[in-house]
């Protein structure tokens, strides 16, 4: 593993963040190749673990990019990580929020508006793609995932105790 560099990570995640329609979890394919294919600083289950451990705990759904740069670099990981996730797209918000607020039916505002939708659908379906190549390495996980998929598009069960039942799966062995 190799030694981390912190303003480039905090430089990489917070240009990012801009882009990170739908939420944090629309950014996780390049999160996971800049950390784990192009640097090398840990691999892709010590990356999804991050993710998965992140989004059992309660609280927003960033939590990860906190936990992930704990993991790579300790204290001034997690903070950079952190303040480079969440700064950039306040500052952005804010800033579209005024002017959205000034100028509300501009052609500009509608166009925004009306694309922000697929661009966040396109980019979490991407996100779960990322995390289930890094994750399902046999067969047992991989029916595990396309069961909870299923679920949850079939189903109206809340996520909690799908999580609860991959925990279970794997505790047991059977994952």
């Amino acid at each position: 593993m190799d030694r981390v560099d912190l303003p480039a990570l905090a430089l990489h995640f917070a240009l990012l963040s801009l882009m990170a329609i739908g939420g944090v979890s629309a950014i996780l394919p390049d999160m996971q190749r800049y950390v784990v294919e192009v640097n090398h600083w840990i691999s892709g289950k010590q990356f999804a673990d991050a993710y998965a451990f992140g989004q059992a705990a309660p609280g927003p759904n960033m939590m990860f990019v906190t936990l992930l740069g704990w993991q790579l670099a300790g204290w001034a990981g997690a903070i950079a990580a952190t303040l480079a996730i969440v700064g950039p797209p306040i500052l952005l918000t804010l800033g579209v929020t005024r002017l959205n607020a000034r100028n509300p039916d501009t052609p500009l505002g509608r166009a925004i508006r009306g694309g922000l939708g697929p661009i966040a659908i396109g980019l979490t379906l991407s996100s779960g793609w990322i995390l289930a190549r890094s994750s399902d390495h046999d067969w047992p996980a991989g029916a595990l995932t396309l069961l909870t998929v299923a679920l949850m598009l079939r189903t109206r069960l809340n996520p909690v105790w799908l999580i609860l039942a991959g925990a279970i799966a794997g505790m047991t062995g059977i994952i």
